[in-house]
This record gives structure tokens, sequence and C-alpha cells, in this order.
């Protein structure tokens, strides 16, 4: 029995002596592999990819947000109604809502990232807001007040026709030979606006009652009843009375019958146009032909009615007042000398009045 004990002592001995070194000599991922399956870590665990924290917070990166605000008015009261667009350009988004009653807005579900906000609303200026969203962020705009557009409204002043006309007629009323003697049936301006019936009536106004014409009648008269003519009138104080009385008669109805009535109805300027360039000859046969040749209102040249049908009509009223003695060819005669006097007044308004005269109105008054 000892014998047999010992052997078996002996044999259990060198059984775990053998297990000892075997455990020794085997590698450790063996051992691994020996373990139960529940032991063992799968390759997909996170401990095992080691990749579960970076995935976690792309999810959240990418979590959309959302944006909301109120709009007011100056006034502080709430704008209903008003356009709010919303627009990014990476990635690209164009979402457009509307401000309910109590002026507030919202969008839902946006992207992170930066972004502008376009508020409209009519009758305002339109308001711009930039700001960033987070992700997962509720993002909420700083109250946005409206203010009421202002209004530019670009004008451009243009004088009409009648205007021009009027403020070159002005200029003309201060043209004066040396400065005191009357000039105003005489245009520089190339190209003039013509007159208005209102305007040639003035005009013939402004004549008749000039200082100078009274003036000028009262030499007449005096010359006349120096060389007795119109004998009838006889002489002194009452004779003078009478032919001034009758010379002024004759240019009150020369210069209303000819330069205004007659120039309304035949819708023709009673004015002189300068000419003042070409050869003298042209310049000398426009200037003699202006006692038949006129503008017309509508700028083109005619035949002067105005101012022959005036001159023979004018003689035909002095018929009424000249002495009966004297009333002989009146008409013819007062008739062809208004016409002389006509046609060598052009000549003079030529060459010679315009060096004479200051205060000329030599370009158009526009106003830009």
């Amino acid at each position: 029995m000892r014998a047999d004990g010992l052997r078996l002592l002996l044999g259990a001995g060198l059984i775990c002596l053998y297990l000892c070194v075997l455990s020794c000599l085997l590698p450790v991922p063996a051992l691994a592999q020996s373990q139960p399956p529940s032991l063992q870590k799968t390759s997909d665990s996170p401990e095992a990819t080691g990749t579960g924290a970076s995935a976690g917070e792309q999810q959240a990166e990418g979590q959309p947000g959302n944006i909301s605000g109120t709009v007011v008015v100056q006034t502080g009261a709430a704008a209903a109604g008003a356009e709010v667009q919303l627009t990014r350009e990476n990635p690209p988004l164009n979402q457009k809502v509307t401000s309910g009653d109590n002026g507030q807005f919202s969008f839902a579900n946006v992207p992170p990232g930066s972004f502008k906000l376009t508020v409209a609303a009519p009758g305002f200026a339109p308001h711009e807001f930039e700001g960033t969203l987070s992700p997962g962020q509720a993002f909420i705009v700083p109250e946005i007040m409206l203010s009421v557009e202002t209004a530019v409204t670009e004008v451009r002043v243009e004088m009409t026709q009648i205007e021009v006309a009027q403020e070159e007629i002005k200029e003309q009323e201060k043209q004066r030979v040396f400065g005191f003697i009357p000039n105003f049936y005489v245009t520089y301006v190339p190209d003039p606006a013509p007159l208005t019936p209102k305007l040639k009536f003035q005009l013939a106004w402004k004549s008749v009652i000039d200082p100078f014409t009274f003036l000028g009648v009262g030499f007449l008269a005096g010359i006349e009843q120096a060389a007795d003519q119109f004998g009838a009138y006889g002489q002194g104080a009452a004779g003078y009375a009478r032919r001034y009385g009758a010379a002024y008669g004759n240019v009150v109805s020369s210069t209303f019958i000819g330069s205004a009535i007659l120039p309304t109805l035949f819708k023709q300027d009673p004015r002189y146009f300068y000419k003042g360039t070409g050869s003298t000859k042209s310049r000398i046969g426009y200037a003699l032909a202006n006692a038949v040749i006129c503008k017309g209102d509508n700028k083109k040249w005619q035949p002067n009615y105005s101012e022959v049908i005036g001159a023979f009509a004018t003689g035909a009223i002095s018929y009424t007042y000249y002495p009966e003695a004297d009333r002989h060819g009146v008409v013819w005669e007062n008739g062809l000398i208004k016409l002389g006097e006509s046609a060598v007044a052009g000549v003079f308004q030529e060459f010679v009045l315009r060096k004479l005269t200051p205060h000329l109105q030599t370009h158009a008054k526009t106003q830009p």
C-alpha cells in the first residue's frame, strides 16, 4: 500500500508538473480564446473600436435649431404681416414667413451655421439682421424695429415755353438805347419762345405808356406845329394839344393793332429777330424784308399780315381825327410811311442799335 500510494503520489506530482510546464509554454491569445464567449470582447463594441465618442459628437453637431423673434414699428406697435426672409449661403437656404398679429415670427428645423434675416413691410425701410445658429440652439433675435421709409423723389424742374417767354419779355423790357430809349420789340436770343397773346398786349401796353413815348410824341407834335402841318388844328396851346393827341393816337393804334391785336389773330410774332451773321448785303436784305415778312408763333417765316394790314388800318383810324382838309390820302400816306419806318428800323436794329443798347439778352433762359 505504501508503494502504491507512493506511486500515486509521484504520478500526481508528475501530472501537476506537466501542467505547469504546459501553461508556461502556451501563448496568451490561446488562453484568451479558451475563455467563454460571454467574456470575449466583440469587434463592434465601443471598447473594441474606440470610435464611440466621436460618432456621438458628430450627431450632436448636425442637430437643427430654431430661430424666432418679434417685429415692431417705431411707435412700439407690433408689425403684423411683415415678410421675414431667412437666407444662408452654405448650405443654401431660403425660407420666408410672415409675422403674426403680435409681430412674432419663427423658423423651425434650421441647420446650424451663419444666417441672415431680411424684414420688409409696405411703407417701411427694409431691415437686415445677421447671426450664427449653434447646433440645437433656440436662437431669439433681438427685437426688430422697422423705420418709416424715407421717400426719395427726383424732381427735375424745367420751365415751360410760356414761362421761358415771360422771362425773355422781362429781359426785353430792360433793353433801352443809350439806357433810356425803349427798344422792346427786338430779340437777340437765337431761338426765343413764341409770345402768348397776353405777352403781346403786355409789350404793347408797356411801349405806349413809357415816358419816352410821351416825350417823343411831344417832340413830333412840336415839329408839326412849327411846320404848320394840319393847319386846321391852328396854333397855340390848343393847336399843339390837337397835334399831340393825333400823334399819340397814331402811336397807340399802330402799336396795339400792328403789334398785339393782329399778331394775336394771325398768330404772328411782332418782334424783330436780330440776325447778326452773314454778309452786309444779306443782312440789309433781311432787315428790309422784315417789314413784310415775319415769324409766326410756329417759328416759321410767313407774310407779315399784321404789319401790312396794321399800317393801313392805323391810317384809316387816323382819318377820323385828322382835320377834314387834311384827310385826303391820309390812309395810304400813313400806311406807306409806317411800312417804310418799319423797314428802316430793321436796318438800324441790325447794324446800329445793338451796340447802343445795354442789358442785352443773348441766350434763352431755361432751368434744368
